[in-house]
């Protein structure tokens, strides 16, 4: 009672605020005006705007424009490849103040343990980083994970401080075919927040799934499919990572009336795409530059995802509202100068002030040792199934192309772009190795490697020399996971990931610095790929159309099922 009632008697103007923003001006996203005066905030809250204010503290934000912290909607923090902690240092500053994450990633690796290193460091860093409990681990049945989460698994985890709902949904065809699992899974959250992940799904099919209680769909790539997922009542999250970007495609259907149902998330993006471009920041500064007006973009980035995940104490500078503020230089170029996050000023101070917790995940990388001869492909028929790459899209296209076996192996075909692909099973329980082809990387020479493979996260190789695949998939056993770029018995580049074999434990600085040398290395193999690892990564997610690898063979989408 005494904070509820120090709250009013500063927001009165009966006592000082603790801090007082002065001299800059609100960007009003209700009327779309923009109200002068000062902003009072009395601890972690906003007591007062549009008024004179007396403050403990008086902050000149004089020529800026003050809007709500901004709200990543969907995202996987160990796709940007460092820890939460780093994560936190690296776009808290550029705006994000909320960001909702699913450590889906982490959990595939290391189960229920990977989902509380998450929830424990939610109660350290500076924004508020809230974790939805994973859904889909593993997300199908046709690979080899490291953990499984059954429904009793997740009910353990629920309660949380940091918690919304459900994390996206990805097995679609367990939720329309009603897989009883499944029905376990969405009952745990009835009537609450279920996030969802149906990329083309359409018609009655779509009307099932969203009949499940599913609220968001982060999946769309065009407007006309993301058209049909609003008017079903989905709220549509407009992607825009390191791989797949969407906003192009979507912005278009932004507009002041859509904006409500609409928001903004980056999913995977890494520190290199985050230090060139931007974050969040980026998506806004580029919808503008597209025509998207002030008020539909700055809603998506803040109040409409506040309503769509229930977080009814942010998404406006306003009295009662929590106080993440991001003070602009513009509204066009998205610059913040300064931020507040829960009312406490972001900046070095405040990072050092945090608290911190010990990685997990050590030593997870328990792939057998493999040789050239492990990566050979054979068949007896010449017809055969390629992945089809899109650059920008994890969607890929399912090819055939006439590849005859020369001594039992069907070899790569640089004069048509098809490499070999292949996964290696890591956790230590099968030793699993199925290859195929894939179109679209531009290779011409040597090997990469990653274990950063969704969402199983096996190891993944591409290459077109078997010697120089075996090294690198070897290698990243050696350095606890990561990258790996090889060329003649030589490594080029690499990258060690450590903590499950998904996130440095250096700072962003050092893994964006090691992420310019792995795209350099990738360019010198002749790669033309915008974004080659993430795009790598992918190629084994069986819940992204059409067709993809996982460590038990190449696996049809569209029938979801592994093709013999």
């Amino acid at each position: 009672m005494a904070d509820l009632a120090q709250r009013i008697a500063q927001g009165k103007g009966d006592e000082p605020a603790d801090i007082v923003l002065r001299g800059g001006r609100v960007f009003d996203l209700i009327c779309g005006d923009f109200i002068e005066g000062d902003v009072a905030i009395c601890g972690d809250t906003i007591v007062g705007i549009g008024a004179d204010y007396e403050g403990k503290e008086v902050v000149d934000v004089s020529g800026l424009t003050l809007v709500p912290g901004f709200i990543d909607t969907h995202l996987h923090v160990e796709s940007s490849m460092i820890t939460p902690f780093e994560f936190d240092r690296c776009v808290t500053p550029r705006g994000v103040t909320t960001a909702i994450c699913d450590p889906h990633e982490i959990a595939n690796v290391l189960g229920s343990e990977g989902i509380r290193y998450f929830q424990d460091a939610s109660e350290q860093v500076m924004m508020d980083l809230r974790v939805q409990l994973s859904s889909c681990v593993p997300s199908t049945d046709m690979e080899t994970a490291g953990a499984e989460l059954l429904a009793d698994d997740i009910a353990a985890l629920m309660g949380h401080p940091s918690g919304i709902g459900l994390a996206e949904f990805m097995n679609y065809p367990g939720v329309i075919y009603r897989d009883p699992e499944v029905l376990k899974k969405l009952a745990l959250y009835e009537g609450a927040h279920i996030d969802g992940h149906c990329p083309l799904l359409s018609g009655k099919d779509l009307n099932a799934y969203i009949s499940a209680g599913i609220r968001t769909e982060h999946e769309a790539t065009s407007a006309e499919e993301a058209k049909e997922k609003l008017q079903k009542g989905l709220r549509v999250l407009i992607r825009e990572g390191s791989i797949c970007n969407d906003l192009r495609a979507l912005q278009p259907l932004l507009t002041e009336i859509t904006a409500p149902y609409m928001c903004l998330c980056t999913d995977d993006r890494n520190p290199l795409d985050i230090g060139e471009h931007g974050h969040l920041d980026y998506m806004l500064r580029t919808l503008i530059e597209l025509g998207t007006s002030l008020l539909a973009a700055y809603r998506a980035a803040s109040l409409s995802p506040a309503e769509a995940f229930g977080l009814k104490d942010r998404g406006l500078i306003a009295p009662g509202k929590r106080a993440d503020i991001v003070a602009l230089g513009s509204l066009e170029a998205c610059d913040a100068h300064y931020v507040w996050a829960g009312g406490k000023l972001v900046n070095d101070a405040g990072f050092a002030a945090r608290g911190d917790i010990a990685p997990v995940g050590r030593n997870s990388v328990k792939a057998k040792q493999v040789g050239p001869s492990d990566f050979r492909y054979g068949g007896n028929r010449s017809l055969t199934d390629v992945i089809g790459l899109r650059d920008g899209q994890v969607i890929t296209d399912h090819l055939q192309e006439e590849i005859p076996a020369v001594d039992g192996d069907k070899r790569p075909d640089l004069a048509r772009d098809l490499i070999r692909v292949t996964v290696v099973e890591r956790h230590g329980k099968n030793g699993n190795i199925a290859s195929g082809f894939v179109k679209g990387f531009g290779m011409k020479r040597g090997a990469m490697a990653a274990t950063v493979c969704h969402d199983h996260h096996n190891i993944v190789s591409v290459g077109v020399d078997y010697d120089d695949m075996a090294l690198a998939v070897n290698r990243l056993s050696e350095i606890e996971g990561g990258f790996v770029v090889v060329e003649n018995g030589e490594i080029l580049a690499e990258l060690a990931l450590p903590v499950a074999g998904l996130m440095s434990l250096e700072s962003f600085e050092t893994v964006r610095e090691a992420l310019v040398k792995l795209r350099a290395a990738a360019k010198s193999l002749d790669v033309t790929l915008t974004e080659p690892f993430l795009t790598l990564s992918f190629l084994a997610l069986p819940v992204i159309p059409h067709l993809k690898i996982t460590d038990r063979g190449m696996v049809d989408v569209t029938k979801f099922e592994i093709i013999p």
